[in-house]
């Protein structure tokens, strides 16, 4: 019983060092852009090929003019650039991060690689784009607590829909149309 009042808002619960939390994402941006840029670098594709999907990867990441350095447009030296940029140029919002994942994602698609996503920007992605998706995503999810199969984040209140973090993300996004599910029921247990 004692546990539950230190679980109340205003309680003297015990305190964590907080000082890590910043809603500026250009680490993870720039970490995104990284990994878009080292896998064109290791695709087997004509330079052709791999110009037109590092410029439509900054296309659907919404790099602006200020993070693109003067390199020629589309080269994953550019990639690289930006990235550094970014690492050091101003703050960048979760919605940026958004339009950067979405953009490895579909990069993914296009060169059939699956990206490493740490679980807080997956998470972070999948709760600003549960409040941002088109009406339909949010409608499927709505009421509904949503929980990461493979990394340690959940969130909303409800029965429960799970996937895959990149699975529930890309839903969201709107890149994929597999939502998450709900569970399979345990079975039942009888010593």
């Amino acid at each position: 019983m004692a546990d539950l009042f230190n679980n109340l808002p205003l309680s003297n619960k015990v305190r964590h060092d907080e000082s890590h939390v910043t809603s500026d994402r250009r680490l993870a941006v720039a970490d995104t852009i990284d990994q878009a840029a080292v896998w064109l670098a290791e695709a087997s594709i004509p330079e052709t090929s791999r110009n037109e999907l590092a410029r439509a990867f900054l296309s659907d990441a919404r790099i602006v003019a200020d993070n693109v350095p003067n390199s020629s447009p589309g080269t994953v030296s550019m990639l690289t650039e930006s990235a550094q940029q970014l690492r050091t140029g101003k703050k960048q919002s979760i919605r940026a991060l958004s339009h950067a994942l979405r953009a490895l994602l579909l990069l993914g698609i296009a060169l059939d690689r699956s990206p490493i996503v740490p679980p807080l920007t997956s998470g972070s992605v999948a709760l600003y784009a549960a409040t941002s998706a088109s009406f339909d995503r949010r409608a499927v999810i709505a009421g509904h607590s949503i929980r990461a199969t493979d990394a340690d984040w959940a969130f909303g209140n409800g029965p429960v829909l799970e996937g895959t973090a990149l699975g529930i993300v890309g839903f969201l996004l709107g890149i994929s149309d597999n939502p998450p599910a709900s569970p399979p029921p345990r079975e039942n247990f009888k010593p």
